[in-house]
């Protein structure tokens, strides 16, 4: 049953189940971190990342994940402390394998693994399976209603505790906190538009009383079968922007090496 209540949206469930260079990769352990844009991101195999995962449901204080795409990397391209702040969660992963490739990644189960959303798969079979009680943020009543619906067709075992829509121009930062701590959640699913998802979780993160804040974003695989997300025709030329800006970065890299010799 969905409720409306001002200035956000509010969906309950009411019955309960019980400055570094471009790219650099160091050393050769896979739970090494790679910088790209100056962004840590993990190069770990979905196994890995959902055994840190379930750890981080079992520990205090709140652990932050971010799930980014090539899109959300260009999207926080000028919001140097927003990057700043991406970079110190505790696991930053990404879902397009053209971030791997950029970054000279060939490991064909990290690829796999990345092009399928393996890991988002295991994690929400994990909440579905242990019935933990989650806090969707969106930024449109369209996106709440369609990943509500989506959880309650594949994962009805999850308990969802409520939803609100956040928005950049009236965002009400203490009243979704303050709903969030009084749903008693086990873990935040975020499906907000970056900088702003981003933004929301740094400044908020000591005030919000739950184990796990999940940073999906615009384009989770999830929403790629509900069809909110960008068009393909979108998606190809963004990836061709950030393709110039690897290759820029890399030339820039390259000048002064060159000019040394």
């Amino acid at each position: 049953m969905l409720k409306m209540i001002k200035p956000f949206a509010i969906i309950r469930k009411t019955d309960k189940v019980k400055m570094n260079p471009f790219v650099r990769i160091t050393g050769g352990n896979m739970d090494e971190r790679m910088n790209i844009l100056d962004i840590n991101i993990d190069k770990i195999t979905a196994k890995e990342a959902m055994k840190r995962f379930v750890s981080f449901m079992k520990t205090e204080p709140l652990k932050v994940i971010e799930l980014v795409t090539v899109n959300s990397l260009m999207q926080m391209e000028d919001a140097l402390e927003v990057k700043q702040s991406v970079s110190s969660f505790e696991m930053v992963l990404p879902t397009d394998v053209t971030i791997l490739k950029s970054a000279g990644v060939t490991d064909k189960k990290l690829l796999q693994d990345t092009q399928d959303g393996v890991f988002l798969k295991m994690l929400f079979r994990y909440l579905h399976k242990n019935h933990k009680r989650v806090y969707l943020l969106v930024d449109t009543e369209e996106e709440g209603k369609a990943f509500f619906e989506y959880l309650e067709r594949h994962y009805k075992g999850i308990q969802i505790g409520g939803m609100a829509k956040v928005a950049e121009e009236d965002r009400a930062d203490d009243m979704i906190v303050n709903a969030i701590n009084g749903a008693d959640i086990d873990c935040v699913l975020s499906c907000m538009s970056s900088p702003l998802q981003e933004d929301f979780i740094f400044k908020n993160r000591n005030l919000l009383n739950t184990r796990i804040w999940l940073g999906m974003g615009k384009e989770s695989p999830m929403k790629r079968r509900t069809g909110v997300m960008y068009s393909h025709f979108a998606q190809f030329i963004m990836k061709k922007i950030f393709q110039k800006e690897v290759e820029k970065r890399k030339r820039d890299l390259a000048e002064p090496v060159s000019a040394i010799k």
